[in-house]
């Protein structure tokens, strides 16, 4: 019965969906706004099905005009064409994510779901055009012959291998097989994404009266307080499994049976066996996955995912993470030494939902700082500005806040970025704090790039900043933890890669292959904790009292305090990720077995679980996008820390001389070179491990 009235509801939303003419539609036209941004308080659920027809009959047309051109194939009538193809398609799909991503519900899901397999069918389509194929590849075979430039060459380069890769070469048999197959993962990975959104939000734990929160600091018992008001139990405190609610009551709530309750809760999202259980889903991707590689021509899928990285094997990526693991490990053995001697004297054999709770323990006598001592200094605001502040030191820029651009929530902010001589650069919306529709975690995302459009028009850059950040209290502000604080500098590190990538090919520009990608992001973390950068934006939310040198003292002090622990989750992981996408032959998969195996065989400490378990990794499940790729993470932390050490050995942390040529070579320009000798350019050699090793402690 649920299942039919699902059914109907689908039918009904679609069929509103198509009576919507363009003349009503705002998404079928560019959009009259300032800046061009998305006229959200115009844009309805139910004119994204019919945009999204036109879209994709407008990219279909396109891509006929060059099939058909009778004109022998060259860079401007093929390469170029394509590559300023389905602008409209992208505005809508750009609208429709952000939507989706932050503010979510069963009418946009449902419109999701019937899009989905839509949307892979025309994307399989125009890879597997063998006219296409065949133009881009006689331009490909006389690329050296037709005067052209640099640019050029690489962006022709790039699309003759994303062809080959997408299954171009194929023969008819086989490339049904692949559509086939696209098909299935992309409906899979919506059904994960979905489950998951499903179960963190269904995920609550009452908590009758305040006697069993001992131990938690007045903002989580006001947040939790509020939290279940809101949810119709006044009187009662709710927690969720979200990282705001979650981590204070791992951190310190004095009731064992709390942080266990909440963090099994935690753990165990999606493998419960019910309706969003994810274990058959990720068997599923799996053996399709190794299926599609095969077919592809390549050994397994974590084979055909890494090729395109630096790393350029699994191989490489399997001798690399191995390297630090034993480093990591033992370091998290002599944290969990650390811890047991205090959990001795309360009885308790330390358990995976005790880390945290002894980890505080152990901060506070260790290096007598209290993460809520200093919390009052991190106010949102304060934070956001003084990442505003760094990117001024460094590159010259400045943001003024918008009141005139519509956003889709009241609580979202937008900024444009300004250069110093005032030029406009784009647009960043910062959408801070958790809601029902939102999905967990944080990101950066753009709804649409800097270049030029298929007029030649120049386009500038719309990005958007999304976190789950602790919401302000009734009498506070929103207060981040250090961990939160980096969190926002890391996801403005990439808004700043992407307002800052421009070029004339829409493929190239901005492009880094995927274990570089993190390197904008990290690199901007490591300023957080500099002393003289704490002075500038953390003050006290109260008396605006600038961070005391005490307090900066006992923070950088404990700059690697649970960093084995931190960096074993991480690999842990890594590991799991790079074991599922390394499998040679089809099989049914026990998931929790397959798990368990692969973090028996490396060590893992019963303490410890990855940071991400199988049934709601996000990274890995939800898209191709970190599948095989969640070392990343790590590999880029090697460029970033080599890359910050640069400023550190000038003298100068904001040395603008550097700050440009990272900005020209690494933000700018990457996708016109190899990664590598982009990263020569700014930095002089190759990246050294040392600083990396050296920030970890390993070599002190």
């Amino acid at each position: 019965m649920k299942k039919l009235f699902l059914l109907t509801m689908t039918i009904l939303i679609i069929t509103s969906c198509k009576t919507k003419t363009q003349d009503e539609n705002p998404l079928m036209k560019p959009f009259d706004t300032p800046f061009q941004t998305p006229p959200y308080d115009l844009i309805k659920a139910e004119y994204f099905i019919p945009a999204f027809e036109a879209a994709i009959e407008a990219h279909n047309m396109e891509i006929e005009k060059i099939v058909n051109s009778k004109e022998t194939p060259n860079f401007e009538n093929t390469i170029l064409a394509y590559d300023k193809s389905g602008e409209f398609l992208s505005r809508v799909m750009s609208t429709f994510s952000h939507i989706n991503g932050n503010n979510t519900n069963d009418e946009l899901q449902k419109i999701d779901e019937y899009m989905t397999p839509i949307r892979s069918k025309h994307s399989d389509e125009i890879a597997l055009n063998d006219v296409l194929f065949k133009r881009i590849k006689h331009v490909y075979d006389n690329r050296f012959e037709q005067n052209l430039d640099k640019s050029q060459i690489r962006v022709t380069e790039k699309y003759y291998q994303d062809f080959e890769r997408r299954g171009a070469n194929l023969n008819t048999e086989e490339k049904q097989q692949l559509k086939e197959i696209n098909s299935q993962l992309s409906s899979l990975y919506l059904q994960f994404n979905k489950n998951l959104l499903t179960e963190n939000n269904k995920t609550k734990i009452f908590v009758p009266n305040e006697r069993i929160l001992v131990g938690l600091p007045d903002y989580a018992v006001e947040a939790a307080a509020i939290a279940a008001k809101n949810d119709g139990h006044e009187g009662e405190f709710m927690f969720t499994t979200k990282n705001p609610s979650m981590l204070p009551v791992l951190q310190y709530a004095e009731n064992r049976d709390l942080r266990k309750k909440i963090y099994k809760a935690y753990y165990m999202r999606c493998n419960n066996n019910d309706e969003n259980d994810n274990k058959e889903i990720i068997d599923k991707i799996t053996n399709l996955r190794l299926r599609k590689a095969n077919l592809l021509g390549y050994e397994t899928f974590a084979h055909y995912q890494i090729a395109v990285n630096m790393a350029e094997n699994p191989e490489t990526v399997y001798e690399f993470i191995m390297d630090i693991w034993s480093h990591c490990l033992g370091k998290a053995k002599e944290e969990l030494t650390e811890m047991q001697l205090l959990a001795n004297n309360d009885n308790v054999k330390i358990e995976a939902w005790d880390w945290w709770y002894y980890a505080e323990k152990v901060r506070k006598a260790k290096y007598d700082l209290d993460q809520n001592e200093i919390k009052p200094y991190f106010s949102v605001k304060n934070v956001r500005d003084g990442m505003f502040y760094l990117s001024n030191k460094l590159y010259g820029i400045t943001f003024r806040k918008l009141d005139n651009v519509q956003t889709y929530l009241p609580d979202v902010e937008v900024f444009e970025a300004l250069e110093a001589n005032g030029n406009h650069i784009g647009i960043l919306y910062l959408d801070y704090f958790p809601r029902t529709g939102k999905r967990q975690g944080a990101w950066c995302s753009i709804m649409r790039s800097g270049g030029f459009d298929s007029k030649g028009n120049r386009t500038y850059p719309l990005v958007t900043i999304s976190c789950n950040f602790t919401p302000p209290g009734e009498d506070t502000p929103a207060l981040l933890t250090f961990d939160e604080t980096e969190t926002l500098f890391h996801e403005f590190g990439h808004a700043l890669h992407r307002l800052f990538q421009f070029g004339k090919y829409s493929r190239t520009t901005g492009s880094m292959p995927r274990d570089m990608v993190e390197l904008p992001s990290q690199i901007m973390e490591n300023w957080c904790s500099e002393p003289e950068m704490l002075k500038v934006y953390a003050r006290h939310y109260q008396t605006n009292e600038i961070i005391p040198d005490e307090l900066i003292a006992k923070l950088n002090n404990s700059g690697n305090f649970n960093a084995g622990f931190a960096i074993t989750e991480r690999l842990a992981a890594t590991i799991l990720d790079l074991d599922y996408q390394s499998i040679r032959k089809e099989q049914a998969i026990d998931i929790l077995k397959f798990e368990r195996e692969s973090m028996t065989r490396i060590g893992l400490l019963h303490e410890i679980l990855p940071r991400y378990r199988s049934t709601y990794f996000r990274h890995i499940f939800a898209s191709d996008g970190y599948s095989a790729g969640y070392y990343v993470y790590t590999w880029a932390e090697i460029l970033d820390k080599d890359a910050y050490n640069a400023y550190v050995e000038s003298g100068d942390l904001y040395n603008q001389d550097l700050a440009s040529k990272f900005r020209k070579y690494i933000l700018t320009e990457i996708g016109e070179d190899e990664p590598l000798t982009q990263y020569i350019r700014f930095r002089g050699a190759p990246p050294s491990n040392e600083p990396f090793m050296k920030s970890k402690g390993y070599f002190n």
